[in-house]
This record gives C-alpha cells, structure tokens and sequence, in this order.
C-alpha cells in the first residue's frame, strides 16, 4: 500500500480539469465521423477494423492475413503487394485529380509554386529514374538532407517508387548528426541542397556536407538541389545537379510492387544522450494507420479543406502528416520552408489568410512563442476559414490550449491535442473532432483500434490516477525493429512489463472519466527533499500566470534538497520583472500545485534556447543552473540565446556575492 501511495505521489499529474468543451454543433452536423459507435465497431475486432483502412488503399495483390504477431514481432497484411507512391500520386491522377493541388509551396524568401499531383508524379517518377541510373536498387538506404522544398517529398516517393529505403535528416542538424545517421544506415546516395535559407541568409549545406565525405567510404553519389543559387563545389564523377539530372530522365517509371513488409523508411532519433535509434517503418501497415488517422482526426474533407501541418519534413509529423498521410488521401497541403517569425511575426496568420487554410497542426512550443509575441499579430489577419486545430509534439498546457482555441480559432475550432512518438509511426492519442468532449491539456481517448494503458511499476493497470504509459496491442503504422539492431529494440521497447506490452517511456495520468493525461518523459522529473514532481506541471502552473509567456523548468544539484527546482521565464510581450515578481511567481506555483513546486531560483530571459524545430533544449539550461560549460549547441536555432541568459545568471550571482 506505501508503495502504491509513493508512487502517485511520484506521477500524479495535478493539472486541474476545471472546464470542458464539446464539439461544436455546427461542426458535428458536417462531420464525417460523428458516432461514437465506430469506437466499439473498432473495439469487437480490432484487426477487422485496420482491414476495413487497408481496403481504401490500392493494392497490386491482396493479403491473406491481417496480423501476425509473434511478440514483439508484428506483419500486417503481410502476403499483400503495393507502393506507397502509387498510392500517394498515381491512383489519384488516374482517377482524373492530377490537377489538384498536392502542395502549395511558400519559400522563405517569398517564392511561391503550386505543386499538382500531376507534378509531384512527374518529377517523382523522373527522379525515381536518376536514382537507378545512379545505381540505386531495391533495399538500398538514401540519405535526404535537405530544406522544406517541393523536391524534397519527390525524393522520398521516388525511393518508396523503386523500394529505396529513404533515411531523411533535418535540414537544421550538423553535418555530423548527417554522418553518424549515413554511416550507421550504409547509405548509397545523400540527396542535399547547395543552401537553405535562414533569417533571409543562405547557409551553406553542400559545402558542409563535403567536410564529412571522405569517412563515408559506401557513399557514392551525392544528388544536389539549386536551392539557393550559391557556388556549390561538385564534384566530377561523384556530384550531380538534380535540375540536370531530372531534365534528361525518362519520364516514365512504373510503380514497383513491394511486400506490405517492405521497409519504407529509417528514421533516427536525437543521439542527444544514447546512439541514435533508427526507427524502421515498413509500407502496407504504415501507409493504413498514417490515412486512417489523418482522415478521421483531421475530419479531413480532401475536395474542400486547405491542410497545413506546420512541422519539418525531416521529424516523423512531416513524414506522417505532410507527405504520406495528406497525399494518400488527396489533400491538398501548404508546405512553407521558412520561420513563424520571418520577415515577421504574423507570417503564419498572413499564409492562413492569404490561402484560406482550414485545418492547422503545430507544435505548442510554437503556440507558446506566439502567445509571447502577442495577439496583435494574429489580429491582423482574418483567420476565419479556419475550422479545426491540432497540437503535436509535446503536452500542451492549459493555458496555451485556451489561448490556441480563443485567439487562433475564434473559440469555434475543435482542437485536436494528439500524442504519438516516432516509433508509432500513427496518432495513437487523440480527440476525434466530431465526437469528443476535449478537456485542455488531455489528449483524450485513445484513438479507435488502439489500446492504451496506465500502469504502475509492477505493471498492474492504473484505473485512476498516475503512472507509466503503455500500449497494449499491436497497430498497422508501429515501428518493426531499429534499423540493424533488433536485440535494442526489445530491450528497449518491449521488455520492462512483457513482450506484449510497449513500453512508451512517458509518465501519464488517468483521470475518472478514462481521459488520459501526458506529463512527458518518465525522466522528466524533479527530486525535491524525496518528493518527485513533473517538469511539465510546473512550468503549466507558472505558464498559467497572466504576465508569462513561457517558462522551463529544470533540476540542478542542490547540497539541501538533492535537486532544487530553477524555472526559466519568458514574460508577455517586452514586459520586464517587477520587484517582488519571484514571490508572485512562488505563491502562484504554490496555490496551483503546492509549496513544494515552488521554483528556488528564478531566471527571467527574453527567449529560451530552442532547436531549429521549436523544442526547448533543457539540457542546456541545466548545464547553466548547475555553472557548467554548455553541451552540444549545433542544434540550436539561435545560439545566442544561451550566452545571454549565462551573462544574466552570472550578473545575478555577483550581485548576490
């Protein structure tokens, strides 16, 4: 019974649940998932209800099985044969769509393109065409390295076209997170761009890529993109201009018909603290969940809705959610290369305008930048096409769900908080818009066919309260293995409750109506004097402060507690620290959590450091509450940011001494 206590106390989550909002009326009555129904449909024979997703797909041969699962080992539709870009292109230009819109393309610098199906497939297929006279075959890995440009999607469904197995890096990383992820993966062919633009500037990739060449002996062709327009060194032999390349291929290219087995892609995760992961997904099974959940949680409408899911190709949302799960079902899509605040702060809100977007997906780190920055810039735009929002990436908090709702969708759009990881591939948690009553901050129900679960410890089923995140059966888009290391992937994954059970590595709650709670990474947690709280809870309660627009929070040595609780704080707007401000912040934290919560230290900064994606790298602002030297910082968006906030933390320190 002690331990059972201990351990709520460990992971409660103690976000209050004060308000809730079902669907709007209007929005249900056009809905085309508005009955709960399909939830038990889904529930009575789940590998049933994943069939009836696979159907919608086009299939050169058909399964016999549905699902073999020998645990952890899964093979869905595996005797089944099809491409996951015949699925994304050609079936919907056969079927007369090929003038749609696949991408509305908007370049930093202002350029614009509107990409057809028909073009996608045209540059696909004569893209698919340069890899194999470059010697790329079925099973072959090819590296992408690249900025969000229209010829990066062609890259990825040329490699599904052929069987290539694509290994794409995000353009923001350094060339050694490229090395590491072409090495481990044996990979063939890199796919890179002479630049990409930054803050209006072009910084150079092709140049930084040739630094790291010579230790990649297997890599034979580098593919490069005129991105930029800057002096590029090629080569002779080795480079290729991918303008050059295309313009002579042949135009035509048959679609290769794969195992529903066959790896799709590799997709590796930070090495930020343990060897990169490289995250293995397969075609048939992948292609299923991805279409199935961005139809059902988008309430997608593919002849009407402008979707923009306002992520990087280069993390699994855009794999998922900008590429194969938009182009599978025909939507068209915004792709913008550029920064929510370039040239402005309301860039963004201008392109939601400017196309009549419908359906938005970010981040919350994202929401929470824009909150800072001020509802005057969203105010400038008229933002009514909107209709639905989703938020992705980490748990959202209260505060900034509300303001999402209230400002970005004019308190008439359902919000979508959605929760997955790279490794399942698929929305796993989510509201369904039509259908679910949403609380802020939850992500609600799991989504229909997938079974969830809090446990303890021991790994017994928490009906309420907090603890560990599970999945509890197998789902069509779930990672196979990690790329050359199976052993890791049990071990990893698969082991700690049975090897039936997935083990997702983040702490949850369960509230009494079975809503389900994210907190974040089980190692997101603070040691106070024995008593472990949240990170996320902490900064929800500081962030739920009137005058704060985003706060971090971090655990660092303390000789009388073990850890102290040091919270970083952004304020609205240009807004600066009052005297006394620290305790306001303390007795706040103290109302909403407790005394124990209450930050020791307090550091206000104009930003946080963050990775060119958004995230806010709290490993860096540890080495700066603990005084030790920074860690890695290629990642960062704006690496000044950490020296500011280190000058401030040392002119508080004299001033103290």
């Amino acid at each position: 019974m002690a331990e059972a206590t201990e351990e709520r106390e460990d992971l409660e989550v103690l976000l209050r649940e004060e308000e809730t909002f079902s669907p709007p009326r209007d929005f249900v009555e056009q809905a085309s998932f508005s009955d709960p129904s399909i939830y038990e449909e889904a529930e009575r024979d789940f590998e049933a209800w994943w069939e009836r997703w696979a159907r919608e797909l086009d299939w050169f041969e058909p399964w016999e099985t549905v699902l073999e699962w020998n645990a952890p080992w899964a093979k869905w539709f595996k005797e089944g044969k099809l491409n996951a870009s015949h699925n994304c292109l050609d079936r919907h230009v056969e079927s007369g769509r090929g003038d749609r819109v696949a991408f509305h393309w908007i370049g930093e610098d202002g350029d614009r393109k509107d990409l057809t199906y028909a073009d996608l497939l045209d540059s696909t297929k004569r893209f698919a065409n340069v890899l194999k006279s470059l010697g790329v075959e079925k099973g072959d890995v090819v590296g992408i390295f690249m900025p969000m440009v229209p010829e990066t999607p062609a890259a990825m469904l040329a490699c599904a076209r052929i069987g290539a197995i694509h290994n794409v890096v995000f353009g923001g990383f350094s060339v050694e997170s490229v090395k590491e992820r072409m090495k481990v993966s044996d990979a063939k062919v890199l796919v890179t761009a002479d630049a990409t633009l930054r803050r209006g500037e072009p910084t150079p990739m092709k140049e930084k890529v040739d630094g790291i060449l010579d230790e990649l002996p297997q890599l034979e062709h580098v593919i490069v993109v005129k991105r930029a327009g800057t002096e590029a060194p090629m080569t002779e032999g080795r480079d290729v201009w991918w303008h050059e390349a295309v313009e002579q291929a042949d135009a035509e290219c048959e679609a290769e018909p794969l195992d529903a087995e066959h790896p799709l892609y590799i997709l590796y995760t930070s090495g930020s603290t343990a060897k990169p992961k490289g995250i293995l997904h397969t075609t048939g099974g992948y292609l299923t969940g991805v279409s199935a959940t961005h139809k059902v949680v988008f309430d997608l409408k593919p002849e009407d809705d402008v979707y923009w899911c306002a992520a990087d190709v280069g993390w699994v949302t855009g794999h998922s959610y900008i590429v194969y799960g938009p182009l599978c079902n025909g939507a068209t899509s915004v792709l913008y290369e550029g920064a929510p605040d370039y040239p402005d702060k309301d860039r963004w809100w201008e392109i939601v305008e400017d196309l009549g977007v419908t359906i938005f997906y970010t981040a919350p780190t994202a929401i929470r930048a824009c909150i800072k920055w001020g509802d005057r810039y969203p105010g400038k735009h008229d933002l009514s096409t909107l209709r639905l929002l989703g938020s992705v990436g980490e748990p959202i908090n209260p505060r900034a769900w509300a303001w999402y709702h209230k400002v970005i969708g004019g308190e008439r759009c359902p919000i979508v908080d959605t929760w997955w990881q790279t490794e399942t591939g698929q929305i796993m948690i989510t509201p369904l818009p039509g259908i679910t009553e949403t609380k802020p901050g939850s992500a609600t129900n799991p989504f229909p066919g997938v079974e969830a679960a809090v446990v303890r410890k021991d790994g017994s089923i928490v009906e309420e309260g907090g603890g560990f995140l599970t999945l509890r059966r197998p789902w069509p888009a779930m990672a196979r293995t990690l790329y050359g290391e199976d052993e890791r992937y049990v071990e990893t994954y698969w082991s700690k409750y049975g090897k039936d059970v997935y083990e997702v590595g983040d702490a949850a709650k369960v509230d009494h109506q079975g809503y389900f709670w994210i907190v974040g990474r089980v190692d997101d947690v603070i040691n106070v004097s024995g008593h472990r709280m949240s990170t996320m809870e902490i900064e929800s309660a500081i962030v739920s402060h009137e005058k704060v627009a985003e706060a971090a929070v971090v655990g660092a040595q303390d000789e009388d507690t073990g850890q102290a609780i040091v919270a970083f704080v952004t304020l609205e707007g240009s807004a600066e620290e009052e005297d006394g401000f620290d305790d306001h912040i303390r007795s706040h934290v103290a109302d909403k959590i407790g005394k124990l919560a209450r930050p020791k230290r307090i550091i206000y900064a104009d930003d946080l450091p963050k990775t060119r994606s958004g995230k806010i790298m709290r490993r860096l602002l540890k080495d700066i509450a603990e005084g030790r030297e920074l860690g890695d910082v290629t990642t960062l968006r704006d690496p000044a940011v950490t020296e500011k906030i280190k000058e401030k933390v040392a002119a508080g320190q004299a001033d103290e001494e």
